[in-house]
């Protein structure tokens, strides 16, 4: 059941440590001491005591790591963070060959994976599990549109349809926040017939290994402003977290 997470621990080097951790309202920002930022989303729930008592800060990336598996989600987005903070490193990107722009630039809009698909899924069924920001206007003319939703508002199916409808798809668009609460390996089995399978949100690692997971396109955020991340997630920034980074996606080869 953990292979994916196990993947995605395993490919993250000895050697490094947490340098800084904020852990917000609803979102977690882990640092390294190598300078990677990696944010995740958490949804509240408490209920089950951390697993990890000990303190987090000068821990090894990769013990951190493990956290991801954590039944407790605030604690499981430290884990997802840690992940973050070296597969979403600008320099871990590049080495992997993905366009990472020294700052901000136009491409931030290019990369966003619902504008530059548009023409791709005209008069395809498409599943986006998450409710995004303008994913109607975006789909909705020229698609057989479905939104799935934890939290779900009027229009958007209960999370529960994902296993009648993300079969039937063609386009399959997965929210990161996921990969905290471990419904991602479901959704990915549940997506394999799809003809696209994209991982969305700033929590998206981009990561290669997830490619063997049956994930098409990994659509995710490089933070590039540390500072200014780490004060978005402690609340003393109002911003959302897209302002401290760059989009890129990052595509099966």
């Amino acid at each position: 059941m953990w292979e994916l997470y196990d993947a995605l621990i395993e490919q993250i080097p000895d050697d490094i440590t947490a340098k800084n951790i904020i852990v917000g309202n609803e979102t977690t920002v882990v640092e390294s001491n190598i300078g990677g930022v990696g944010f995740a989303p958490f949804r509240q729930y408490f209920q089950r005591a951390p697993s990890l008592t000990q303190n987090k800060l000068g821990m090894p990336l990769k013990e951190l790591a493990k956290c991801v598996k954590s039944w407790n989600f605030p604690e499981a987005s430290i884990g997802n963070a840690a992940i973050n903070a070296w597969y979403n490193h600008p320099d871990t990107a590049r080495r992997a060959g993905i366009d990472v722009p020294d700052r901000k630039t136009v491409k931030d809009r290019l990369n966003d994976p619902f504008i530059n698909s548009q023409n791709q899924v005209k008069g395809k069924m498409v599943c986006v599990v998450g409710h995004f920001p303008f994913i109607e206007k975006l789909f909705a003319p020229v698609s057989d549109l479905r939104i799935i939703e934890w939290d779900p508002i009027e229009g958007d199916y209960p999370y529960t349809a994902c296993e009648y409808l993300l079969p039937e798809c063609d386009y399959a668009y997965l929210t990161c926040a996921a990969l905290g609460d471990k419904s991602m390996p479901r959704l990915l089995e549940l997506s394999e017939n799809a003809d696209k399978v994209v991982v969305v949100g700033p929590a998206t690692p981009l990561a290669a290994p997830l490619f063997d997971f049956g994930v098409d396109d990994l659509s995710g955020l490089v933070i590039t402003d540390n500072t200014l991340a780490l004060r978005i997630a402690s609340g003393a920034e109002s911003q959302r977290i897209y302002s401290a980074g760059q989009k890129v996606h990052f595509l099966k080869t």
